[in-house]
């Protein structure tokens, strides 16, 4: 790839995807704080829902949790604890692969559910389907990367992704020379994701920032009457 073209898509344009996600988050919180919600369509075809939903978080979750230890945790934390990047590359493939696979199965029944019930169809927005539509493609971007992995499993692919992460986050200007040579898929595959975090603020996907944890340790009953019972009392 053309080194300034490198550079535009994996050390300029990183920026603007995070400070679009950090920056659209805070004013779509703050302006439209009634949009802030996933839009359930839980009364339409609730079992595909069901199980589409289930799989696609659990996938996604342990998919981006182990993307943020991946990549973010300095290099020199995993050597100081005697890991290997070959073990490490090993427990990203097989176990990244396994979620990634859940995941993918998860975003195969909602988008099957979007395009092809009328229903549902009718009731979702261009950005609704978009964004699942993105996630679906990052996801099997994500699981083509498997078989390039396993065929060079000494961890060096690993570090050199760390290390453009690392120097993503410490302000390193030549951090995106650590992609320069890497296959398409894997650099596909991050800016990709990159793109997804510059929409992020604009889909449905911000109340991944607002988790109902509350709900923990909320105490008492929650108390629910029908329009009838408050009409007569």
């Amino acid at each position: 790839m053309n080194t300034y073209l490198n550079h535009l898509l994996f050390g300029i344009y990183p920026y603007i995807a995070l400070a679009t996600l950090a920056v659209g988050s805070i004013i779509r919180f703050d302006r439209e704080p009634y949009s802030w919600r996933s839009g359930s369509s839980q009364l339409l075809r609730r079992k595909q829902l069901m199980w589409g939903s289930v799989l696609f978080h659990a996938g996604v979750l342990f998919v981006l949790f182990g993307h943020i230890v991946g990549l973010l945790v300095p290099i020199w934390v995993f050597d100081s604890l005697a890991v290997k990047h070959e073990w490490k590359q090993a427990l990203a493939v097989y176990g990244g692969g396994l979620a990634g696979t859940i995941a993918f199965i998860g975003a195969s029944m909602l988008l099957h559910r979007r395009l092809f019930d009328p229903r549902i169809r009718a009731n979702s927005t261009f950005a609704d389907t978009g964004i699942l539509a993105l996630l679906w493609i990052q996801l099997a971007l994500g699981l083509a990367t498997v078989p390039l992995s396993l065929g060079h499993m000494d961890g060096e692919q690993m570090v050199r992704f760390m290390a453009w992460a690392n120097g993503i986050f410490t302000f390193n200007p030549t951090a995106s020379l650590w992609l320069d040579g890497s296959h398409w898929i894997f650099r596909t595959h991050i800016f990709l994701g990159l793109t997804i975090f510059l929409l992020f603020p604009f889909t449905r996907l911000v109340h991944m920032l607002s988790a109902p944890v509350r709900y923990l340790w909320r105490g008492g009953y929650q108390v629910v009457r029908s329009r009838k019972a408050i009409g007569h009392g």
